[in-house]
Parts: structure tokens; sequence; C-alpha cells
């Protein structure tokens, strides 16, 4: 059975998620605890002495991996990104930019460019 988005992830379902692993193939939660010491946002729920992730928390994991890993920004530039000093993901719907989906919008626009231009052309003919 598949968990819902809106579920509670535990450490170990967060590090598969972000594709966290050892050398060993084992789940590097120890990466994620390092992350909630140092960035002070990140704040797991605990039940019963288990840590346990909202979706904001992990979508926050998700932020943190992509600006260290991909972006590779050192962690004080990380911590002045996430307070606001620079920012450059798209805060409103909570996601990196994908370059794919960014091609994607600039197909439709130059689109519907092309589409105004014909059907002004069409109007000027006339």
């Amino acid at each position: 059975m598949k968990k819902s988005l809106k579920a509670y992830r535990t450490i170990g379902e967060v590090a598969e998620l972000l594709e966290l692993e050892s050398t060993r193939s084992k789940r590097n939660t120890h990466t994620i605890r390092y992350w909630e010491s140092e960035f002070k946002q990140i704040k797991p729920i605990m039940i019963n002495k288990r840590r346990h992730y909202d979706e904001r928390s992990i979508d926050l994991l998700k932020k943190i991996k992509f600006l260290l890993k991909e972006k590779g920004m050192t962690i004080s530039g990380v911590k002045k990104q996430l307070n606001g000093d620079f920012f450059d993901i798209d805060a409103k719907e909570n996601k990196t930019i994908n370059a794919l989906d960014l091609k994607l919008k600039l197909n439709k626009i130059n689109k519907l460019i092309k589409d105004l231009k014909t059907s002004n052309g069409k109007k000027n003919t006339r």
C-alpha cells in the first residue's frame, strides 16, 4: 500500500526519497540529521523518539539537497538562500525550477507569439 502524500515520513523514507545512499547501499540518514543541526527550518515531529517529516519539511530537504549537491553551494550559502538573502527557487510553487519544464513553457510562449503574428497578419491583409 502506498502512503498518502500528506502522510508523515520516517527519516529512512525521506533518505530514500532524496536518494541519499552510503557506499554500502544503506540509507544515509545521518546526512538528514546533520542538515537538521545546520538548518533550523527543518523541524521533524518526534513520535516515540522517532523523527517524522511532513510535506513542508521534505520539500525543504529537497531544496537543501539541490542547492548543496546540484548547485555546489556551501552550507553558509544555503543558509543565506533559505533566510531570503537571495532566492532563485520558485517559492510560490515550492519547487526548484526544472529545465525541462522551463523549456516546455518557453515553447508554449513561442507558439503563442507565432499564432498571434499569424492572426494579426491575416487581419492586416483584408
